[in-house]
């Protein structure tokens, strides 16, 4: 069959690996010249298999008041005249209970499993691909008791579902990470999870190009979607500047930008942007930084080492579309990783801005939709890197007919 995948970032191309192994006539068509232009240009570099616990989660709403008026918060909020807005926020607020978060842990759990699988099967596979992977594990930090309280909750819950994860005391944690050394009296413990990966999401993403470009897979890039059309007979195509960019399927993944495309043909995906940030710093020889993936919890930000380079990011912005970086947010990342790693956060770094395309619940949306040939994979927020083999496959086995899992139920989507 010929597909035609709206996207270039991680999801569009894990989706074009998978379906072009299946044998698939894939093309892949984006606005931009570069593949991953976008939100997986800069990611935090973790792929988080075992810790993708929701953001909508019990203790959230407690915390709001704080994160709202606060100007340093992990998290902001600028209200807009815009309905999207409200009603992704609203659902947001209905999944913060510890029911909703510890069944939306066990879906993800499910696919990132999945993931983490096929990824480790694709390194294997395709050893030319280089983009510094690396089995680093991963030590989220707690800095008081009662985060520390709720993590150990958490842990014996994941347990529960597979996950290999231990809690250690602060001593623990310097023994294991030594670049923590300086911050030692203001760690309560941390929660280590031997099994997680670093990688950098944008090489990963270059790497699969040429390896599909060497197989086949057609690249259509500087090629804006203006909008899906829909034939007489219900076939969906894709048009730009006018002109018809035809296939027998059309999938999109095409990230925060999929709401605004499927509308007009009554497709409302609950997706919507969360703005992040990251630095990226060259370490120099001697430099104390990191090797195990570091996550500060209270903070809500991420440490990442790729290659000779730490990669920091954070923050979630819900203030619509834009792009334009806040100064403000990038001094905030800035003071954070100075005061974690100091020895890194006073070096120059490269600064990044995406937009992460979440849904409310933390829920990826990947199946058919009611038009026969219109398939999504969106909405995968922080986890994109993380998900996108599983994601890929989930699409590739349903639209080639493959056998109806409860997976697949699970982030198919709605109507």
């Amino acid at each position: 069959m010929r597909i035609l995948i709206v996207g270039a970032g991680v999801i569009g191309l894990s989706s074009a690996y998978c379906l072009n192994r299946a044998g698939h006539d894939v093309t892949v068509v984006d606005r931009h010249a570069d593949v991953a232009a976008e939100t997986s240009f800069g990611n935090g570099g973790q792929l988080s298999y075992s810790y993708v616990a929701p953001l909508a989660g019990p203790g959230v709403v407690s915390k709001l008041p704080g994160w709202l008026v606060r100007g340093d918060a992990p998290v902001r909020f600028r209200p807009r005249l815009d309905a999207r807005q409200w009603r992704w926020c609203i659902a947001f607020l209905r999944a913060c209970t510890r029911r909703r978060s510890d069944l939306t842990t066990r879906e993800l759990l499910s696919l990132s499993f999945l993931s983490r699988t096929l990824m480790h099967e694709l390194i294997a596979a395709e050893p030319q691909l280089d983009f510094d992977f690396t089995r680093s594990g991963k030590l989220v930090l707690h800095r008081d008791a009662a985060a520390m309280h709720g993590a150990l909750r958490q842990l014996e819950f994941q347990r529960t579902l597979g996950c290999e994860q231990y809690a250690l005391d602060a001593d623990a944690c310097v023994a294991l990470e030594p670049a923590l050394a300086d911050v030692r009296p203001q760690l309560a413990g941390g929660i280590h999870t031997p099994g997680e990966d670093t990688a950098d999401c944008r090489r990963f993403c270059a790497g699969l190009e040429g390896l599909l470009r060497a197989r086949g897979v057609r690249f259509v890039m500087e090629t804006g979607i203006d909008r899906l059309n829909v034939s007489a007979d219900g076939h969906v195509f894709a048009l730009h500047d006018g002109a018809p960019l035809d296939a027998d399927h059309l999938v999109v993944a095409s990230g925060a930008a999929c709401a605004s495309l499927l509308k007009p043909l009554g497709i409302h995906v609950p997706v919507y942007p969360l703005k992040g940030y990251s630095l990226t710093f060259d370490l120099q020889p001697g430099v104390r930084a990191p090797h195990v993936s570091v996550t500060d919890f209270g903070r809500k930000v991420v440490y990442a080492r790729l290659g000779s380079r730490l990669r920091v990011a954070g923050i979630a912005d819900l203030e619509g579309d834009s792009l334009a970086p806040d100064p403000r947010r990038i001094a905030t990342l800035r003071a954070e990783t100075a005061a974690l790693f100091p020895d890194v956060g006073s070096g120059a770094a490269v600064e990044w801005t995406g937009l992460r395309p979440a849904t409310p619940r933390g829920t990826p949306i990947v199946g058919p939709t009611r038009f026969r040939n219109l398939w999504l994979n969106v909405g995968h927020g922080a986890l994109g890197f993380t998900l996108a083999m599983g994601a890929a496959a989930l699409l590739a086995e349903r639209l080639a007919g493959g056998r109806h899992s409860a997976l697949h139920d699970t982030f198919a989507p709605a109507g």
